[in-house]
């Protein structure tokens, strides 16, 4: 019996944040993303949502033995839904394929009290450059809602715990990116 994949399309795709294996570019239809607050995080994160015109890419990578239960604790904010039909990847066969999303009656609106934490968008972009390129953050940007939530810029104090090292480099890139979307970059406090 084959194990398991999980379908990653945020900080997930940047493998320095995990340690799954047989990681892989795939392409998740049916799916948008989408910046979503719950009131099980402080934060705003991403999160997928249903959308039968739309795409989005993202990476899978194998949960051994079926052992969900660290990755459950990680994604603890969402359900882990089935998605195998939806997922196009490079595999042989058929595995079974999971996503993370946070169902609908969970969210709650995005203000300045629960930001999108720079750190935590500084990993999916490094993630994404790392796999799809140059393009691959282009499209993450066309592909993901919510652009109007703020941007608490914790850079010199990374508040996500699976932050890593950017570049000077990235940081001019992502900066770029980021401010193409309009979103409004606020400091702690603000």
């Amino acid at each position: 019996m084959t194990a398991p994949y999980f379908f990653g399309y945020g900080s997930l795709v940047n493998t320095a944040t995990h340690a799954y294996g047989g990681a892989a570019p795939a392409r998740l239809r049916g799916w948008r993303r989408a910046w979503v607050h719950t009131a099980l995080r402080e934060v705003a994160f991403l999160s997928a949502v249903p959308c039968a015109d739309s795409e989005i890419d993202g990476l899978i990578a194998e949960v051994p033995g079926a052992d969900w239960a660290a990755l459950d604790e990680r994604e603890f904010a969402y359900d882990r839904l089935p998605a195998s039909g939806a997922v196009q990847h490079g595999l042989g066969g058929a595995p079974e394929i999971s996503v993370y999303a946070v169902a609908a009656e969970n969210k709650n609106g995005i203000t300045a009290r629960h930001p999108i934490l720079l750190s935590y968008l500084d990993v999916v972009l490094q993630g994404y450059l790392q796999v799809f390129g140059e393009a691959g953050l282009h499209g993450f940007v066309a592909t993901t809602d919510g652009w109007d939530a703020p941007v608490l810029n914790d850079r010199a104090v990374p508040r996500y715990p699976r932050h890593q090292p950017v570049s000077a480099a990235e940081r001019k890139l992502f900066d770029e990116l980021i401010d193409s979307t309009g979103a409004r970059r606020i400091v702690s406090g603000s």
